[in-house]
């Protein structure tokens, strides 16, 4: 294969080839994390259960924008993620058409994770990504201009941008995209397709990147893609942030993409992104453990708390498992709690003593953490 041709422009394209051996390791594990966070997940109920999907939604969604550039607010994507689950959105927070429609995706992707995924809900899911925007041509439709779609960068010491990838062109997408539909069905599980979750996840992934069908979005959908194929080997809606784990090393996806931009041999491709996954089902997994200990925490002490410790250690819960930065001080308590100072050295000696919180430092270098060992 010519390095001076792009993938798609290859004889092969676009059956694309890889070592199952190489990734068996990978698809192993997968599975057997996969009954285990199953069965955690078992433990968790009511309120609990809604907080689980709420937070692996809302990190997702804001994760997949901010890999490409767009910051959302958390607060808003929670609230827009609530009211599409069908539950109290809570406090009134205004929310922008991005976070309104990158929500209302999530949400889709994990409840209709078993329907076909065919061109007008590719549409669907485009007219979401892009909700609000007036800058593009075609919305909720594959790109129509003659100008080559490409991936650059720039840079201030060049004239010219560097041209990381060059994709289909646009007359190509109606055909190039009926043959990706086409296999992501015949490939599904339940309907007898036979590829492994993590290898057909992975390669319908860099498939939908490398004709890049739309203007803009192309990232955030082709990871919903991802997502919804995991979904549906697993038989339920996959509680996975994938795009949590990308974002924080964002540098290392898209050199993965430009490594593969050459070749129809994905197997490095297929190492890294079944990586991603894996490392995605450990951090539902710490999460799944941080809300079964939360339960834990309030069959202990809840009986036990006064309502400011009630208020308190509620807002600590709510910082989720990597808790507040740095610790609880006594002027953060004073606070949330709305009390003097006093008030605040009393309670939280009184939380430290039955049990329901340690301690780090002295006077006022005093830091405070829950305690979930019990």
């Amino acid at each position: 294969m010519s390095e001076n041709k792009w993938n798609w422009e290859q004889g092969n394209w676009p059956n694309f080839v890889f070592d199952y051996n190489a990734l068996a390791p990978f698809e192993k594990r997968f599975q057997r994390e996969s009954g285990t966070l199953f069965g955690s997940v078992k433990h968790i109920a009511g309120d609990d259960l809604d907080q689980l999907t709420i937070e692996i939604l809302s990190q997702e969604a804001e994760k997949t924008s901010a890999i490409e550039g767009e910051q959302l607010n958390r607060e808003s994507l929670q609230s827009s993620i609530r009211k599409n689950l069908g539950l109290d959105p809570g406090r009134a927070i205004k929310s922008t058409p991005a976070e309104i429609g990158i929500s209302t995706l999530m949400v889709e992707v994990y409840r209709s994770f078993q329907a076909e995924l065919d061109h007008q809900a590719l549409f669907d899911w485009h007219k979401l990504v892009c909700n609000g925007r007036t800058d593009l041509e075609v919305v909720g439709g594959y790109r129509e201009h003659e100008d080559p779609m490409q991936v650059v960068s720039n840079r201030l010491d060049v004239d010219s941008p560097r041209v990381h990838f060059e994709a289909p062109p646009s007359t190509e997408m109606t055909r190039e995209m009926d043959g990706f539909l086409s296999w992501f069905g015949s490939t599904n599980p339940q309907a007898g397709g036979e590829m492994t979750p993590l290898v057909r996840a992975g390669y319908a992934h860099l498939y939908f990147l490398c004709i890049h069908p739309f203007e803009d979005g192309n990232g955030r959908i082709a990871r919903a893609i991802s997502e919804k194929a995991i979904s549906q080997d697993l038989g339920q809606g996959a509680l996975l942030s994938l795009s949590q784990v990308i974002e924080s090393e964002k540098n290392d996806y898209y050199q993965q993409l430009e490594l593969h931009n050459y070749t129809l041999d994905i197997t490095n491709w297929l190492l890294y992104f079944s990586d991603v996954v894996i490392r995605a089902q450990a951090r539902t997994q710490t999460l799944v453990e941080f809300l079964i200990a939360k339960s834990r925490f309030f069959q202990t002490y809840g009986e036990l708390l006064n309502e400011r410790q009630l208020k308190v250690v509620k807002r600590m819960f709510e910082a989720g498992p990597d808790g507040f930065t740095g610790g609880l001080s006594s002027k953060n308590y004073q606070s949330i709690a709305k009390t003097s100072s006093a008030t605040a050295t009393r309670d939280l000696k009184n939380l430290v003593h039955i049990g329901a919180l340690t301690s780090k430092g002295a006077l006022k270098a005093t830091r405070y953490y829950l305690n979930l060992n019990n």
